[in-house]
């Protein structure tokens, strides 16, 4: 069976854990905030992602200061792992009752390159979903095509 490691970072309050809950099908904590005890110490950001495959970086885009922030989530999760840019989803999470914005987002280079996804779980939970879909996909692909290339050059 093959497992994939993906990390979901973001500033706080940015709704990781209710994306979590999501993704995974778990409905306890959807609707409500409710704060999740972090991993705040960066010393231990480096066990954290090694063996890492993919990195999700969540984000309020209603608050400037994520805006801000999420380079340095980039930098440090995506950049300093060496990992592509097409191994990271940037995901604009609008919280319940924000009306969600989609059209005025500009982002800076090179986060601008990402691939950006909205997401708005009260008006179209099934599009979110299918735009994880899509990332786990590729992120299997790319797991696959890694091993496939390893195992070439020890038959070669």
């Amino acid at each position: 069976m093959l497992k994939a490691k993906v990390l979901l970072v973001g500033p706080r309050e940015s709704g990781k854990s209710v994306l979590a809950n999501f993704i995974s099908e778990n409905i306890e904590g959807i609707g409500s905030y409710s704060p999740t005890q972090a991993l705040r110490f960066e010393t231990c950001w480096p066990a954290l992602m090694k063996d890492s495959h993919g990195v999700i970086i969540i984000f309020n885009p209603e608050l400037p200061s994520h805006l801000k922030e999420i380079e340095m989530w980039y930098s440090c999760f995506v950049q300093q792992q060496s990992l592509l840019d097409s191994q990271c989803l940037l995901v604009a999470h609008h919280k319940p009752g924000s009306g969600g914005d989609t059209e005025d987002l500009s982002l800076a280079y090179p986060l601008n390159r990402l691939k950006l996804i909205h997401s708005n779980l009260e008006e179209d939970p099934e599009d979110v979903r299918m735009e994880f879909m899509k990332y786990f996909k590729s992120i299997i692909t790319l797991i696959n095509e890694s091993r496939e290339r390893e195992e070439m050059s020890i038959i070669s």
